[in-house]
């Protein structure tokens, strides 16, 4: 009998759920993942402006689903926007809980177009300014606007998969991570 690690995400999102999936797919192969998105409080903006709002975002995510619910891992994704001395760009803050250790890593950052960061500072969400940049319908659920703006060589899950897999260090090494 093939054992089962059961994860929480703190979204619905499918890119979200679906990253967290594969992320502990490829890192535990030999067990069954039961991944199941649930509505987790961000307790920040709908579209986060700096990199302490979206890490604050992916941390409050994972703590409301550690209160909330059992799981062998509780995981959250903020996607968030700042501007950089090289210019506005977007990234994902990643949480991870386990056995009450909590791992936070960040995805790379992928460049905006200024006209794009302009509209996010007048109060717009990164999903809706793409969707009526490139004339899409919900991006955000998709490949996001990293596929968009990578002509589909890159998505968001891919991002977000590989942002867990660095975060999850900790977790795979808890001798080295241990204080």
């Amino acid at each position: 009998m093939t054992q089962a690690v059961r994860i929480i995400v703190g979204s619905k999102n499918p890119v979200k759920v679906g990253a967290a999936k594969e992320a502990l797919s490829t890192l535990f192969p030999e067990v069954t993942i039961e991944c199941e998105g649930v509505h987790a409080p961000s307790l920040v903006a709908d579209q986060p402006m700096t990199e302490a709002e979206t890490q604050a975002g992916a941390v409050n995510r994972v703590k409301y689903c550690m209160e909330n619910y059992q799981a062998d891992y509780f995981l959250a994704m903020e996607g968030g926007v700042d501007l950089f001395d090289h210019g506005p760009a977007t990234f994902a803050h990643i949480a991870i809980a386990h056995n009450q250790q909590v791992s936070v890593g960040r995805s790379a950052l992928l460049p905006l177009p200024m006209q794009v960061y302009q509209a996010l500072t007048q109060g717009e969400e990164l999903g809706n300014v793409m969707d009526s940049m490139f004339n899409t319908v919900n991006i955000k659920q998709q490949g996001g606007t990293i596929a968009l703006l990578t002509h589909g060589h890159a998505t968001r899950q891919s991002i977000y998969t590989q942002a867990i897999i660095l975060a999850m260090a900790p977790m795979l090494n808890p001798e080295l991570f241990s204080l």
